[in-house]
């Protein structure tokens, strides 16, 4: 075999640890593999005393985590502190300017900075790789990548955060509300303290935007992904949902069409027989549409020491083969810079639930501004009187333009009708 491939790793926490783990537990089937082995040398992180479950003295600890990408005996560097910026992005850059190969786990700094490090690291001529940052263990960007590679996808789309499908699949299974749920999930440690960027949608965007840049050749565009989450959901809205034959999922969802790159995680729901709306827990799952292979779909452990560190891992394998490839697909100058599509031209149905006063004419005011939008209902249900003696009001419309519901949203607005903000999910199509 050749010499080892020397790895320089920053960041124990639980990934950087289940990295250390799995190295050491396939240590022989990964050089069989690989065709020589991969050895951690140098690692760095904040607290060099905390005990990680791992042996640690075997490595040269390094203060500085910038320095790793100048030690001389580092032939490639695994990041894994996170950030979008920061020591994480310093280091990326670093480790490409040194002329090494990059693993990274961090969505966040891909979705920001992606397209700079790719073109850094074909500059470079070395490897930039990230399976880790998007789903856990699915080998959903080497499916996209390189097993669709020959295929025009039409949309990617999925359940690309776990923690909003472990509280809406408690939601389905126990009919508690999301307050509750939430606080269950942080307990158990599946949901952080602040857990805004996954239930605001923040995460997937993340993902999503990595994705999208695979899928289609455009550079990553994550200011242009429309991002909500899942904090306004209602236990009720999942009884409805379930009533019509849909589930609720917040899904990742974007194509690339002629008025340019449409991306959008919202809440939809998900007809029953849909592989997605079978999807439960923690786990996540993408869907990619190619023109000739069909319909894909990737589906396993999004997150989690375990299914990370296998993504990682698998990475560093590419890397000892000497399999790099361009990081987006396809080389970093032909990557375009797509127009944002309008989601107003998008067509398509849509569940509404208003929580409205109970008094008479409300249904009147609803239906009213729904016909003067131009938005033509297929079922309206009002549910009785709740512990405030507010109602909800349940409305799915028939397909029409995206434009067309929003005026009648607007139309609402500031009405006294109206107790609290309404809810807008699209019907998965």
């Amino acid at each position: 075999m050749s010499e080892a491939l020397r790895v320089g790793l920053a960041g124990l926490g639980t990934v950087g640890g289940g990295v250390i783990r799995l190295l050491d537990a396939n240590r022989e089937l990964i050089a069989r593999r690989a065709g020589r082995a991969i050895e951690v040398v140098a690692v760095s992180a904040r607290d060099r005393y905390k005990d990680r479950g791992v042996d640690l003295t075997r490595f040269a600890w390094v203060d500085d985590t910038t320095a790793l990408a100048q030690q001389a005996d580092v032939d490639v560097v695994v990041e894994l502190i996170g950030g979008s910026d920061g020591p994480a992005l310093t280091l990326a850059r670093s480790t490409l300017n040194a002329g090494k190969s990059f693993v990274t786990a961090n969505k966040a700094m891909l979705a920001h900075h992606g397209y700079e490090l790719a073109t850094a690291a074909e500059a470079a001529r070395v490897a930039l790789k990230f399976e880790a940052a998007v789903a856990g263990g699915i080998p959903v960007i080497k499916g996209l990548r390189e097993g669709a590679a020959a295929n025009a996808i039409g949309r990617v789309y999925g359940i690309l955060n776990g923690t909003c499908n472990f509280i809406l699949s408690k939601m389905e299974a126990e009919g508690r509300d999301f307050a509750e749920i939430l606080a269950e999930a942080q307990a158990l440690g599946f949901a952080e303290a602040d857990p805004s960027f996954d239930i605001d949608g923040v995460d997937a965007a993340h993902k999503l935007s990595i994705l999208a840049s695979i899928a289609f050749g455009t550079r990553p565009a994550f200011d242009t992904v429309a991002a909500s989450g899942i904090r306004h959901l209602l236990g009720a809205d999942i009884a409805e949902a379930a009533a019509l034959g849909y589930r609720v999922r917040l899904l990742g969802l974007a194509e690339d069409g002629p008025d340019g790159l449409f991306q959008r995680v919202h809440a939809h729901l998900v007809p029953v027989d849909h592989p997605l709306a079978h999807v439960t827990g923690s786990l996540n799952a993408v869907v990619a549409e190619g023109n000739f292979v069909g319909r894909l779909l990737f589906q396993g452990a999004g997150a989690g020491d375990g299914p990370t560190a296998s993504a990682v891992v698998a990475d560093l394998i590419d890397i000892a083969r000497g399999e790099y490839g361009p990081p987006y697909a396809m080389p970093a100058a032909s990557l375009v810079a797509a127009a944002t599509a309008d989601s107003g031209e998008r067509r398509g149905r849509a569940y509404l639930r208003f929580t409205v006063a109970d008094r008479v004419g409300v249904l009147a005011e609803i239906a009213a501004a729904m016909r003067d939008a131009g938005v033509s209902i297929e079922s309206l249900i009002q549910r009785g009187a709740m512990a405030d003696g507010s109602v909800l009001v349940a409305i799915v419309t028939h397909e029409g333009p995206e434009r067309s519901v929003a005026q009648a949203l607007e139309k609402l607005r500031g009405s006294q009708s109206l107790v609290g903000q309404p809810l807008w999910m699209h019907i998965l199509g």
